[in-house]
């Protein structure tokens, strides 16, 4: 009589112990970014969601949606708030109209300062206020240091550049954030706003006579068809991505998981910034090989134009609604308080 009572329970037990035994499901990391496969931002994110799967032995899964797939830039930082998303690196000047002292790189103390000033800054003590105005104004987590993207200049079509003065009266386009349209009102010419997918055709037909923005982007989108022709190489702003971990996410993480995502960041980080400066080093080759001619302003301009502009500083930092000890700070990081 137990003997099949035995078989049966032997039987359930073996159905059974799949079900036990499996291990838990592996945690989903969704990582999105606006650009597409071949842009540095992306190639980095591919190589860190690599690096996260491997160094988690497949504890955590990762996903990594480009080009726009699930979210722009514009509206990334809305999903991230609402739990849609895990993870993105936005840049910097979508994220200041969410939190307005991520414009510190824009104030004119920033105008025209070597790579290594605009990296004190943001790995500095300036940039970690920022990123914990970001943590509590949006609840979620910087995971690091910033991901460059590269210097801003000013890329002409019709116009020679080779001066700031040339500037008066042209009607420049801009990805958006005050800093830039004051900086082009400030120096004579006019700001504009075109969406970035009209931007080629706008040029080629006129409605603007240039733009601002780098190097690498205007050979990506080969601008030259455009009839972009020639670039003021002033260096005016130096512009970076910004790794966000959504709050909900992070905060669920186990503490072996969080040390996890921001060690594999930090011990890459270095490597990212060195591949998107010779990206844009690639680039501005580029250019020179399809007949854009290069101006660059020397130091004496540069640094003319910014005593000009830092004499309205304080006024903007209110204006733009940038938490004033940060704005002091930055100062302090560039040498100039």
């Amino acid at each position: 009589m137990r003997r099949p009572f035995t078989r049966r329970a032997l039987v359930a037990a073996a159905l059974a112990a799949p079900s036990r035994l499996r291990a838990a499901d592996p945690i989903r990391l969704r990582v999105s970014v606006e650009s597409v496969p071949t842009h540095g931002r992306t190639i980095a994110a591919m190589n860190f969601c690599r690096r996260i799967e491997d160094a988690s032995n497949g504890e955590i899964k990762t996903e990594l949606f480009h080009s726009g797939q699930l979210y722009t830039d514009q509206n990334v930082v809305t999903a991230l708030a609402q739990n849609q998303i895990e993870m993105s690196i936005p840049g910097t000047w979508g994220l200041a109209g969410f939190v307005p002292s991520v414009d510190v790189s824009q104030l004119p103390a920033m105008y025209a300062r070597p790579v290594e000033t605009a990296h004190r800054v943001i790995d500095g003590k300036t940039g970690q206020m920022v990123n914990a105005e970001i943590a509590g104004k949006l609840h979620m987590h910087v995971l690091g240091r910033w991901l460059d993207l590269g210097f801003e200049n000013w890329y002409g079509t019709s116009r020679r550049l080779s001066s700031l003065d040339d500037l008066k009266g042209m009607k420049i386009r801009n990805s958006g954030g005050a800093g830039k349209a004051w900086r082009t009102s400030f120096l004579g010419a006019i700001p504009n706003t075109t969406p970035w997918p009209s931007v080629a055709l706008a040029l080629a037909q006129g409605t603007f006579d240039g733009i601002i923005t780098t190097n690498e982007t205007v050979a990506s989108a080969s601008l030259w068809e455009a009839h972009v022709g020639n670039v003021l190489e002033d260096h005016q702003a130096f512009n970076a991505y910004v790794p966000l971990v959504g709050g909900a996410f992070w905060f669920g993480l186990p503490p072996k998981h969080q040390a996890l995502l921001t060690d594999v960041w930090d011990a890459n980080i270095a490597a990212y910034r060195a591949n998107m400066a010779a990206a844009q080093i690639a680039a501005r080759n580029k250019l020179m090989q399809h007949g854009v001619t290069f101006t660059v302003p020397d130091a004496a301009e540069t640094d003319a134009a910014r005593t000009r502009m830092l004499a309205a500083q304080d006024g903007l930092v209110k204006q733009w609604r940038i938490t004033p000890e940060i704005a002091a700070q930055a100062l302090t990081d560039v040498g100039e308080a």
